[in-house]
């Protein structure tokens, strides 16, 4: 068994012996439903190539299940049941009625063109639709690492040729591009996430306390592993909306390390057109970016695969505050090295959920078939030009022209969606946390752990299981 399932499931295991939840229904919640493995044939380059791939269903307390689908050379079955099985929990601390699943491709996109890709990309969303394993009503996919929205709209469009009568073809899969039934505001959300669950921490002096920081968000410093598209907008969010400094961005080809600070859009265009961080003009390139985990600083945001922190490492790190941005970064071996050195983890389960959460969000859109504020928006407007009236003919003053924009400019979807990201967020964290002071020996992870498991077996126990 791959280690990555079996932390999982370790790490899962210790969360239910603080529960009264019966061996049956922990069995139950534990076990994976079931993985369907795909071979398919594709014909390019004047020959037919053979891919593999998967879909596993962790959960289906609750229909449709969701996860996403990443196309990666090192993906395999147990690494996919070990994401679905994230995905259940995630959705379950969120409070999102989704069951959990997962999907990978094994195939390095950078062998392949666009076309190539796109003609991959088709055959196995084929391969998968004809079992149900993608549907509006059934099974969610969404992207994932190797995926993007471009994927997306093409197994968006592959379902709606195989299922022309189903109105709701568009909420087969989520991710999609704006103007192909997506959601402005999807592609940053599991940065996003990770952005609003910081800020709850530093609200909460008790925990800040706890690694003796100094209170506030502000001027604290990160370091960032893997630059794809959560650690770019979660450090991009984070620097510019709440002032922290990153100091080091770790990628498997090299970092670079700046103490005074690193503009992250400066590096990122630097990345894109270069491919590595090796003469970076604004910070010091680091061969192995993996030592830089290993530097000072106040958060550490491991934001790109699994087992990145292992027990070689982990006594190691510096950080008090570890933040998971990726999905299983912290290996169950390292975690009891960090909890022994005091270092708070926040686990991915909670922190990076914010994707899930703007995902539902997008499937209810294309449920409705009506875009998130359409029919409140010219209210809204009316209501907030009268209030501005009634000010204004009060104080005898004109309220600022600032001010008068801002409020007449009224709430756009993007608007909503973010609120309701944040919204779904803190709850999760305070319901955690909740159980975390609850707990006689306190470790955050474990607490979310608990929520989840707690959640899903409600959910059975309510079907009759």
């Amino acid at each position: 068994m791959n280690n990555f399932l079996t932390d999982t499931n370790r790490f899962v295991d210790k969360a239910l012996k603080l529960t009264s939840i019966s061996s049956g229904l922990a069995n139950k919640i534990i076990t994976c439903n079931s993985t369907y493995t795909v071979r398919f044939g594709v014909r390019l380059r004047n020959d037919i190539y053979t891919f593999e791939g998967w879909r596993s269903v962790h959960s289906e307390h609750m229909e449709p299940t969701k996860g996403g689908i990443r196309f990666d050379i090192s993906t395999h079955v147990e690494e996919v049941e070990a994401l679905a099985a994230l995905m259940s929990y995630k959705n379950a601390i969120i409070n999102v009625p989704f069951g959990g699943s997962k999907g990978g491709l094994k195939i390095n996109p950078k062998d392949w063109d666009e076309k190539e890709i796109e003609k991959i990309t088709r055959r196995f969303s084929q391969e998968l639709i004809k079992r149900d394993l993608i549907s509006p009503s059934q099974n969610v996919p969404a992207p994932d690492i190797g995926t993007s929205s471009r994927e997306m709209a093409w197994i968006a469009d592959e379902y709606r040729k195989m299922s022309p009568t189903d109105i709701n073809a568009s909420a087969c899969v989520t991710g999609k591009p704006a103007n192909k039934n997506g959601l402005i505001g999807r592609e940053e959300a599991t940065g996003r996430g990770v952005q609003y669950i910081l800020r709850e921490f530093f609200k909460h002096d008790d925990l800040v306390n706890s690694i003796k920081y100094p209170s506030g968000i502000s001027k604290k410093s990160f370091i960032l592993q893997g630059f794809g598209n959560v650690g770019y907008n979660a450090s991009k969010f984070l620097t510019e909306d709440d002032g922290m400094k990153l100091i080091g961005i770790a990628e498997y080809n090299g970092g670079i390390y700046n103490e005074d600070g690193l503009n992250v859009d400066h590096a990122k265009k630097f990345f894109v057109k270069h491919g590595s961080f090796k003469n970076y003009p604004k910070g010091n390139f680091v061969k192995d970016g993996s030592l830089l985990l290993k530097r000072k600083c106040d958060v550490l945001i491991p934001a790109a695969r699994e087992n990145v922190i292992t027990s070689k490492n982990a006594a190691d790190i510096k950080s008090k505050l570890i933040i998971e941005a990726a999905n299983g970064p912290i290996s169950f071996d390292a975690h009891k090295i960090l909890a022994k050195n005091k270092v708070f983890i926040i686990p991915d389960i909670l922190a990076n959920s914010g994707g899930v959460a703007v995902s539902y969000f997008e499937w209810v859109k294309n449920i409705r078939h009506i875009r998130f504020g359409r029919l409140e928006k010219r209210k809204n407007n009316i209501q907030f030009n009268t209030i501005i009236e009634a000010i204004e003919t009060m104080t005898g003053k004109e309220m600022p022209a600032k001010f008068k924009s801002n409020f007449m400019d009224g709430i756009d979807e993007i608007d909503l969606i973010r609120s309701g990201l944040d919204d779904m967020m803190i709850d999760g964290f305070r319901e955690v946390k909740k159980e975390y002071l609850q707990m006689k020996n306190p470790d955050f992870r474990t607490a979310a752990y608990k929520v989840a498991i707690e959640k899903i077996a409600m959910s059975y126990d309510s079907i009759g299981l």
